[in-house]
């Protein structure tokens, strides 16, 4: 059985559920709370799985891996059906394109550490928290809006008409977008791919507010 470590309201961990919940996967899920006694990734026993203390990690017999593209692309490879990534290899790179805009410009500028640190720093209240995410989550949104309405293939979702990589990196960034308040009027094409993605039980099952750890 995989072992799973996340936190309910981790995009990260987010990213993961979906992509075992779209193979239909089960896995053993243990829940590592970022803010519970400074922070249950910060010790000891946890590092030693994660060296970075970031959540998600997965254990799998002999293979312990971080990082949730890499996450996904091993379950993709070991467990090939359903594909979340095409076969054609400009198709593939666009893809990944996309979902790294989102894993590795904009993600990482919402991430917790780095609102603590410019809260504990610089004494952002949190008007100033939400308007430093309101930029940096509006342009680079607005950067993953262009790029869907280019590909322009009529399907239902970001490149196709199945659900792949770059859904799952979408989605949990909407739900980000949602909760800093960031205007996504000038993003219809990002606002469908969305809607339509969480009429998939695969994604409504993994929302942060249906997780046995999730929090009010």
């Amino acid at each position: 059985m995989i072992q799973f470590y996340g936190y309910f309201r981790s995009s990260a961990s987010y990213r993961c559920r979906i992509a075992f919940n779209l193979k239909d996967m089960d896995y053993e899920f243990t829940s590592i709370h970022l803010r519970r006694n400074g922070g249950e990734h910060k010790t000891a026993e946890y590092l030693d799985a994660n060296p970075q203390g970031l959540v998600p990690t997965l254990i799998d017999d002999e293979v312990t891996i971080g990082q949730s593209l890499a996450i996904i692309e091993w379950l993709d490879e070991k467990y090939p059906e359903p594909a979340l990534l095409p076969s054609d290899i400009n198709d593939k790179a666009r893809v990944r394109a996309f979902a790294q805009i989102i894993a590795c410009d904009i993600h990482p500028l919402q991430n917790l550490r780095v609102l603590q640190y410019l809260k504990n720093t610089y004494d952002a209240d949190q008007d100033a928290l939400d308007a430093w995410c309101q930029a940096w989550l509006g342009d680079g949104l607005a950067a993953c809006e262009a790029l869907v309405a280019r590909a322009d293939h009529g399907g239902a979702y970001c490149f196709g008409d199945t659900p792949g990589l770059a859904d799952i990196c979408l989605v949990p960034q909407i739900a980000s977008a949602h909760r800093f308040k960031v205007d996504l009027s000038g993003m219809p094409n990002l606002v469908r791919i969305h809607n339509a993605c969480q009429q998939l039980p695969a994604f409504a099952a993994a929302a942060p507010d249906q997780q046995p750890d999730a929090e009010a």
